[in-house]
């Protein structure tokens, strides 16, 4: 039963717009207030981890911050001094604490004041083993497929998760080792659901996550995302045991000309001369789901 627990909010930071943390701090602010006011949670910190070049917020400015909202949820603050990327920064940001449950959000995410307890709902109501609850993306919601009744699916998009802490350090977080920024969350979900754990998305807590798009609506990605995403292509065909969609990304990126693809094979051929590729999980394929280019059944496409 899920009452009167700990909770850590945490995001990773890296160059992103003041205001637009600003403005998540008071959605997630609201939805604190709403929580406390259940008895879900009795402590809740708000815990921010900064790679970028240069801090993001002064320590007078957490201040003020605290001093605004210290009522509600006590916000902290951590300049890394260097990006360590997605996956290594939240697993710092989660080692650093002893919450019983931990919150993942995008920096940019946007709450509904209802969205904490929608994200518990789970954790109430089931017995189940649950590793991770997923929240509804707004305006895009993401495509992949999920039990409407059970509320299971294949892995869960960090851009916004509750996760009891026993399950995080069951599977020792993130492979931070491997995954600099993408897949990260498609890998941490596999490993749980190996460990037994359910991964839920819960489509009542909802979130608003601002995404940029192009002219023809489609997704606009940036070339550090376009060469992370082609890398972590190749390290999750490998690390999951499946060899026959590595050697077709492989075939594929060597016949390519755009340099992300060419770039991230090299990479991938550097960490194998350096014995520095993971060690390989799901040999028997019982969760790792490859499925038309996806990591698991999709609804619709973008």
């Amino acid at each position: 039963m899920l009452y009167r627990k700990s909770l850590q909010i945490q995001s990773v930071l890296f160059n992103n717009d003041q205001q637009r943390i600003i403005r998540s701090i008071n959605s997630i602010v609201r939805a604190v207030d709403f929580a406390i006011n259940k008895e879900l949670f009795t402590k809740i910190t708000l815990r921010y981890g900064d790679g970028s070049p240069s801090p993001l917020f002064s320590e007078q400015e957490i201040e003020e911050l605290n001093k605004l909202h210290g009522e509600y949820v006590q916000i902290q603050y951590q300049f890394f001094g260097k990006n360590l990327g997605s996956a290594r920064g939240h697993n710092k940001l989660a080692e650093d604490s002893d919450s019983d449950f931990i919150m993942i959000i995008n920096p940019d995410i946007l709450l509904a004041p209802d969205t904490i307890l929608q994200l518990a709902e789970p954790y109430i109501k089931s017995n189940q083993k649950i590793g991770i609850v997923e929240a509804r993306q707004l305006p895009i919601e993401h495509p992949k497929h999920y039990d409407t009744k059970t509320g299971e699916t294949s892995w869960a998009s960090t851009a916004c998760v509750l996760i009891p802490r026993p399950a995080f350090e069951k599977v020792e977080g993130f492979d931070a080792d491997t995954f600099f920024l993408y897949c990260d969350d498609v890998d941490f979900s596999w490993r749980l659901r190996l460990e037994g754990y359910k991964i839920i998305y819960q489509p009542s807590a909802v979130v608003f996550h601002d995404k940029t798009l192009s002219n023809d609506a489609a997704w606009k990605t940036s070339d550090a995302e376009n060469y992370y995403s082609a890398e972590a292509g190749l390290l999750m065909a490998y690390k999951w045991s499946r060899p026959d969609i590595l050697e077709q990304i492989i075939n594929y990126f060597e016949k390519s000309d755009i340099s992300y693809y060419r770039d991230a094979l090299k990479e991938f051929n550097r960490r194998k001369k350096e014995g520095r590729l993971p060690k390989q999980l799901d040999t028997d394929h019982k969760v790792s789901e490859f499925t038309n280019n996806n990591y698991g059944k999709m609804r619709f496409s973008l």
